[in-house]
């Protein structure tokens, strides 16, 4: 008769690294750590996610939807705190020598203990972090060192986007890597009052969500939709205040038929916004699988897209390419003036998003990955 309690019969652990923790609300890696948290616990795992919380004081543990949480108190914001949770948290995983799955590599120093005690590290290496002129060449510097060790500490690295594995390729051993995208979950209907209370009118506006930065070309964007009247508005999401130069370059672009809505965090609401729109604009140039355009098709909008492999290889047929202003313009009057046109480029996005980039999908493989790092079950090689 087989014991339960025998480490043969328990629910495997895994532990979640890298992430501020669950319920997501902050960013893409902890969405992704919620779904593929909830996909492990209803597939015979048994997941354990850290989380950052403000604050000082002992670590504790509680229950979130039948996961377990370890939270960690860290008064400290930005990177600083950052890696000290993360030191922390990698200190507490390792003592109970369960699989590791680790977002992100800017700590990844810190994961050489789990090299050193020989517990096995699953790393989802995110995009090319450290390409970024954004972070200044200090935490750029950082960050390169930072993903070497990540693809040598790393037992397998998980790429969101084929480009990114053919990158990481000239770092490590092909057989460390593995493509596994980011995923989004089928908007099929959505309340209108999101829209109607920030002043837009469903399907009469476009959606542009990113942060405002000079790789995303934003400012192109704006440009092109305010290069004439519309008769609809442009959405878009996030901090656009005057003490940034950019943001305020893109205000100052902006025509009257812009509508700067300022951020949302509320998945619901901006599952709304997104559903009730003609279209989406992205901008991105440098990444992966992006979050936000992921999300876009799986709302079934139209998408403008920047042209390059990334974008090319997400969206497929369900996105326009442009390359600088004047495409997007053009791009921008066919999505707008052209129904038949739309609505083939929403079916292809919709299409593209069941093949690929649903959570199931996409958790699934999660669990493939982490179960080739299990123990053989005693008897099973006899």
């Amino acid at each position: 008769m087989n014991d339960p309690h025998s480490p043969a019969e328990r629910e495997p652990i895994v532990r979640l690294l890298g992430t501020h923790g669950i319920p997501a609300a902050y960013g893409g890696f902890e969405t992704a750590a919620e779904n593929v948290a909830i996909f492990l616990r209803d597939h015979g795992w048994c997941p354990v996610v850290y989380c950052q919380v403000p604050g000082t004081g002992p670590i504790t543990t509680d229950l979130w939807h039948g996961i377990e949480r370890v939270l960690i108190p860290e008064e400290r914001e930005g990177w600083l705190g950052t890696a000290r949770f993360d030191l922390t948290s990698i200190r507490h995983a390792i003592r109970h020598r369960d699989i590791c799955l680790t977002f992100g590599y800017n700590t990844a120093v810190f994961n050489i203990l789990q090299r050193l005690k020989r517990i096995p590290n699953v790393i989802n290496m995110d995009g090319i972090e450290w390409s970024r002129s954004r972070w200044g060449k200090g935490r750029q510097a950082i960050l390169w060192i930072n993903e070497r060790i990540a693809c040598w500490v790393g037992n397998r690295l998980i790429a969101d986007h084929p480009v990114i594995e053919t990158y990481l390729a000239t770092r490590a051993r092909r057989s460390k890597l593995v493509t596994i995208t980011y995923g989004a979950h089928a908007v099929e209907a959505a309340d209108t009052l999101p829209v109607t209370s920030r002043g837009l009118t469903p399907g009469r506006y476009l959606t542009l969500i990113c942060r405002p930065i000079p790789e995303n070309t934003i400012l192109e964007l704006v440009t092109a939709f305010s290069r004439e009247r519309r008769d609809h508005q442009l959405a878009i999401f996030g901090t656009y205040d005057d003490s940034d130069p950019y943001a305020r370059a893109v205000r100052d672009a902006a025509s009257d038929e812009v509508l700067f809505v300022g951020p949302i965090y509320e998945p619901d609401e901006v599952s709304s916004l997104r559903f009730h729109s003609l279209g989406y604009l992205h901008g991105h140039t440098v990444g992966g699988t992006n979050p936000s355009l992921v999300e876009a098709m799986a709302a079934g909008n139209a998408v403008i897209a920047h042209d390059n492999p990334y974008n090319r290889w997400v969206a497929g047929d369900g996105a326009l390419y442009f390359s600088g202003v004047d495409d997007a313009a053009a791009h921008i009057t066919t999505l707008l003036s052209s129904p038949d046109r739309r609505a083939s480029l929403a079916a292809a996005s919709r299409a593209r998003h069941a093949a690929e980039f649903t959570w199931e999908r996409v958790a699934g493989q999660y669990a493939e990955l982490l179960a080739e790092h299990l123990p053989a079950k005693a008897g099973a090689n006899a």
